[in-house]
């Protein structure tokens, strides 16, 4: 439980970033600054709604390029603690594999569950943005570890942040945060194993995120007044 509200106010933090000054220090006693009401998910480490948003009417996705960010520090305690030396362009290949790797699974997963993926706004798409952050590689394939063999117990962990968004006029509807490590077999990694298992993980997340997105449209509109904590059908 304490790991997982660390992951969630860590997932925040990035966000906060990219936010603007007055929104991201909100006083304490006024409404959440984006509007968003926190609900029991069974699925997720933590599902934020908006209060009477509606589903049901999109039927397509438009889904942004996902943003990828390491775990601060990241390269400095691999460089320092494992006798591995990770360059900047090795570390740039692990977040463009793990960009590309998010987008194609996503889109797949929608695809296959009928939704159309597009790249235009309209009525009926729903924006959905996706960004996986505190991403941590357990033991990279490095120039360095060309001739050693690395056994770990999965490739690493990492943190999927997903918004969802009306296309045509960007309003929040929903955020999704969780924090899951890859499920390894363990023995040697290197960056064939570390991609398969990454790759199962952004599966996992894209099955839920569908299956989640089908069980909005069929609860909609989300009840409002929403309750912190409410569990939704």
């Amino acid at each position: 439980m304490m790991r997982t509200r660390l992951a969630k106010k860590a997932a925040l933090s990035a966000l906060l970033l990219a936010l603007p000054i007055s929104a991201a220090f909100a006083k304490p006693d006024q409404q959440p600054w984006d509007g968003l009401t926190e609900v029991n998910s069974p699925r997720m480490d933590a599902v934020y709604l908006l209060p009477g948003a509606d589903f049901r009417s999109y039927t397509k996705v438009m889904l942004d390029q996902p943003g990828v960010a390491f775990r601060k520090d990241w390269m400095r305690s691999m460089n320092q603690g494992m006798g591995l030396r990770v360059t900047e362009a090795e570390a740039k290949d692990i977040l463009a594999a793990v960009q590309s790797n998010t987008s194609d699974i996503f889109s797949n997963a929608f695809t296959k569950a009928g939704y159309t993926v597009v790249t235009e706004p309209a009525a009926d798409v729903l924006r959905v943005s996706s960004g996986v952050v505190n991403l941590y590689v357990n033991a990279p394939d490095t120039q360095s570890s060309a001739f050693s063999r690395t056994f770990t117990a999965n490739a690493g962990e990492a943190t999927l942040v997903l918004e969802l968004r009306d296309s045509l006029t960007n309003a929040l509807l929903g955020r999704v945060i969780d924090r899951r490590e890859t499920q390894g077999m363990g023995g040697p990694s290197n960056r064939v194993t570390n991609e398969a298992e990454y790759r199962q993980l952004a599966g996992h997340w894209a099955k839920i995120s569908v299956k989640g997105l089908d069980s909005l449209k069929a609860i909609s509109p989300v009840p409002d007044p929403l309750t912190p904590g409410q569990k939704l059908n």
